[in-house]
């Protein structure tokens, strides 16, 4: 009976997460649910956010907030009603916002961030990931060395009127799952293993029997392999490279179609097919060069028994290229569909993960001896763990981030971003704006046009703090008047769609930390909200 349950209760989990499985699979979903995420400020921007990781079923949450619902918190945040005005405004909305998924955990602390700080420093040690939302600049900085130091991931996640921003902070994040666009098949036509050369050949023989001879059941990885070895012989063994060489490829295997008893091509959809794919198919195979960065890194090249699975699997990976591998990354060990007999196909689709297993075996062997000599225990990384990493060798990716303490120092900040320019871009404009309202509330205690019924003595006291930043980045310019005239005008506000957008963006970015699948913003994304348009800049 008890056994049913649990069958029935995973059949509910899989139909209600089919979307996301499908993304980032079992063992993305399993992270997911073990992760706990801190959410600074039950703001409009800071609800949304959490919406999106609650409905994907994040495992737990916890809100630190110590401020009440007002009448504008009610205006612009769907979980918070009328009813809430006076209360907590994390307790509040955590009501609603547990509503969304009765298997995620939730909870709240009715204290500022700047008093954790001070009374319980490492309160924020214990989370996966922490999101500040509408924090201002001071205890934002206090808040972000903490976590700089723990090497835990903060995202800060702000909505100021027409402004966007978000902004990932972390020492390092690698990615081994990376999920990229259009990837190639991982064929190895032009450096065959000793395998494949032989089901290879044997393939071709056939091809070459009696023009009579029915063919069209051989694959057409085959019939490129073919082609592409008369090729080679008449290019002193050069693999086709330009448009019009790949072009010419092409046209030498339409030539070889099997012809009938009259003048006239037969269509055959197996040479159909390998004229399709006769171009990515003859790509040369190498190692990427973002994989060739990584190994010269020097967290690769002097990996010791504290480094991360991640440098310890890559240290492991390069000695296998160095050596086993004869220059090649692990076989990936999948192989496309294509039209061909069964037992065609499933012969090269065993050889292929043949291979790909044996690359995973001499690969978990580097692993379990470097583990050995550092003194951990040889099965310290799982073999699950190594298996994904070698199927995914081509497409590793890492994320480092500068710290928000450079990024705010003038001796250091970002001269690609800022440029050198005699007046201010959009995108500098937006930052810069962002930059002069903390300063301003730093001076003042309240953002620009809070709490005002004239807005133009704060219009000049923002110019001043916005001339003070350029004057610091060394930029001889003025602060755009519109901007700041605008940013006055809005005086803070959270606007709903605005925040609607920042929260999923947002929430996106989390589960990427979380899931350590697919590549996390790198590392600043500034949201205009009047156009439209979003930016990516490296800060």
């Amino acid at each position: 009976m008890m056994e049913t349950t649990v069958h029935v209760q995973l059949a509910n989990k899989e139909q209600r997460y089919d979307r996301q499985l499908r993304l980032w699979g079992d063992h993305g979903q399993c992270t997911l649910e073990l992760a706990h995420v801190c959410i600074i400020h039950a703001s409009a921007t800071g609800t949304e956010l959490l919406k999106n990781l609650v409905l994907p079923g994040v495992g737990a949450f916890t809100i630190v907030d110590d401020k009440t619902v007002t009448g504008a918190d009610v205006g612009n945040n769907f979980f918070l009603t009328s009813d809430s005005i006076g209360k907590n405004r994390a307790q509040a909305a955590l009501e609603l916002i547990k509503e969304l998924n009765g298997d995620v955990s939730g909870s709240y602390i009715d204290k500022s961030v700047e008093e954790l700080l001070e009374r319980e420093p490492d309160f924020f040690h214990h989370f996966s990931v922490v999101v500040a939302t509408q924090l201002p600049e001071r205890p934002l900085l206090r808040l972000a060395e903490e976590l700089w130091n723990c090497q835990i991931p903060l995202l800060i996640c702000r909505t100021y009127g027409i402004l966007g921003y978000l902004r990932l902070v972390v020492p390092e994040h690698a990615v081994v799952e990376s999920h990229p666009d259009n990837t190639l098949d991982d064929l190895r036509l032009d450096k065959p293993f000793p395998r494949l050369a032989a089901l290879l050949s044997e393939g071709a023989s056939r091809l070459r029997l009696a023009d009579h001879q029915e063919h069209s059941h051989i694959p057409w990885l085959i019939i490129i392999a073919e082609f592409l070895r008369r090729w080679r012989v008449q290019h002193s063994g050069k693999l086709p490279s330009s448009y019009k060489e790949k072009d010419a490829f092409r046209k030498l295997i339409k030539e070889g179609m099997w012809k009938d008893g009259t003048s006239a091509h037969r269509t055959e959809e197996n040479f159909e097919e390998a004229i399709r794919h006769a171009a990515l198919a003859v790509m040369p195979t190498q190692v990427p060069p973002e994989v060739e960065k990584l190994f010269s890194d020097d967290c690769c090249e002097n990996a010791n028994a504290n480094s991360t699975n991640f440098w310890i699997c890559l240290h492991a990976l390069k000695g296998f290229v160095e050596n086993e591998g004869n220059g090649i990354l692990p076989v990936r060990g999948s192989l496309p569909d294509m039209i061909a007999e069964s037992a065609s196909y499933l012969a090269l689709q065993a050889v292929y993960r043949d291979k790909a297993m044996e690359d995973i075996a001499a690969v978990r062997k580097r692993v379990a001896d470097f583990l050995l000599q550092m003194g951990r225990p040889a099965d310290a990384i799982s073999e699950q763990e190594i298996r994904l990493f070698c199927k995914n060798a081509a497409f590793l990716r890492l994320v480092r981030c500068r710290s928000l303490a450079v990024e705010y120092d003038p001796k250091t900040v970002s001269r690609d971003f800022l440029g050198n320019e005699e007046s201010v871009s959009e995108d500098l404009g937006l930052y810069l704006m962002l930059r002069s309202v903390d300063r301003f509330f730093l001076q003042h205690g309240r953002f620009p046009g809070e709490h005002v019924e004239n807005i133009e003595p704060d219009v000049l006291l923002l110019h001043a703090e916005a001339s003070s930043l350029l004057q610091e980045w060394d930029l001889p310019t003025s602060p755009p008047q519109n901007m700041l005239v605008e940013f006055c005008r809005c005086a803070v506000s959270e606007l709903h769609p605005v925040a609607a957008f920042v929260g999923g963006a947002g929430a996106q970015e989390v589960i990427k930390l979380l899931t350590k699948q697919f590549v996390p913003i790198d590392n600043t994304v500034l949201y205009n909200a009047v156009t439209q348009s979003a930016v990516t800049v490296r800060l």
